[in-house]
């Protein structure tokens, strides 16, 4: 086992993260929880199992199973395994499986014990620390939540190995955006000086860079554990953007990180247009999303500007009926305001002139 993190939450609550090194070391920690535990994953991070434990269920992948059905089967199955208080339901799998796990947790019994083993990189450095847990509903993401940290995090990157291609960048662009929140520029800096490391998936490279990304998160965490003083809303740097075109139909081929990518990029230009991001800053920051291939140029076409400007407005991060944005200052600088439809229409449409 490697370094070990503890990020400290309202109420004193504490998560543990544990990096481990080896699919085997991960194995023998999930041991002991022992029969005391409900496995959640998916049919897809249940392959990583010689033998899944007796108590799991198992949930089909992706994003159309974080629904409240779900939640009830996980329920459902603690009930019926005879799960009690003290005894753990354990995510294992990505953002979904862990969502949903930790959100199950959090109701049962009032709170049962919460463990969380990502898969993937996305969940690993975006989902896993800070006790956010719930399901999609009624078409808006996440709408249905609670609070409800882990009390353990077990972190091994040999589940990567598993991942295509397009998955493991899923989760790269959440790093990025790490880098642009960061105080310093040492993340930033490891992603330009390691890059072919990191796209070949070295190990211990990998280690290194979830230790620096998970230390940005755990910065804007600790400093404001359930979003209420809008430190840690500059975590949802790009999401905006991002969820507006992950969400549409009309969009689908993007997933959550190439989303999350474009959106960053979105809110840079915005911060340019609105006089608040220096160019310098912007083409440094952009440059570093286009370096590791993320489509950052793409524009929507006018005929969309309707149901992309629907879904930005059923975004959760509002003031007074108002969407707040994250718009950068400079280097882990930045600032809670909203963006005029003007230059919501430059920044995403092809030809913004004609609305």
């Amino acid at each position: 086992m490697n370094e070990q993190m503890t990020v400290t939450l309202s109420g004193g609550k504490t998560t543990k993260v544990s990096y481990l090194e080896d699919l085997t070391e991960l194995s023998s920690m999930l041991g002991f929880y022992g029969n005391r535990a409900l496995i959640v994953a998916d049919s897809n991070t249940a392959n990583l199992f010689k033998r899944m434990p007796p108590n799991n269920i198992i949930l089909e992948p992706g994003e159309s199973s974080k629904t409240l059905s779900s939640v009830e089967k996980i329920l459902r199955t603690a009930v019926q395994e005879g799960l009690g208080r003290d005894d753990y339901i354990i995510g294992f799998g990505g953002g979904v499986v862990c969502d949903l796990a930790a959100f199950s947790a959090s109701i049962y019994m009032r709170g049962c014990k919460l463990v969380l083993v990502p898969t993937s990189l996305l969940c690993m450095v975006d989902a896993t620390i800070g006790g956010k847990a719930g399901f999609d509903f009624m078409g808006g993401k996440n709408l249905i939540g609670s609070f409800y940290p882990a009390e353990d995090v077990l972190i091994c990157p040999a589940t990567l190995k598993s991942l295509n291609e397009r998955e493991y960048h899923n989760g790269l662009a959440e790093v990025l955006k790490h880098a642009v929140l960061s105080k310093d520029e040492i993340l930033y800096k490891f992603l330009i000086s390691r890059k072919s490391q990191i796209l070949e998936r070295d190990p211990k490279t990998l280690l290194s860079l979830l230790q620096l990304s998970l230390e940005v998160k755990k910065t804007y965490i600790e400093q404001d554990p359930e979003e209420k003083l809008g430190i840690r809303q500059a975590l949802n740097l790009g999401h905006t953007f991002g969820h507006a075109l992950e969400s549409s139909g009309r969009f689908s081929k993007f997933s959550h990180g190439e989303g999350v990518a474009w959106g960053c990029a979105c809110a840079l230009d915005a911060g340019y247009y609105m006089g608040l991001t220096p160019k310098t800053y912007v083409e440094a920051a952009k440059k570093l999303f286009a370096t590791y291939k993320y489509n950052i140029d793409y524009k929507i076409g006018r005929g969309d500007w309707l149901d992309f400007i629907n879904f930005i407005l059923k975004d959760k991060k509002k003031v007074n009926g108002i969407v707040q944005f994250v718009i950068m200052k400079g280097q882990g600088n930045y600032v809670l305001t909203p963006v005029p439809n003007d230059i919501l229409m430059r920044v995403v449409l092809s030809n913004p002139n004609i609305i």
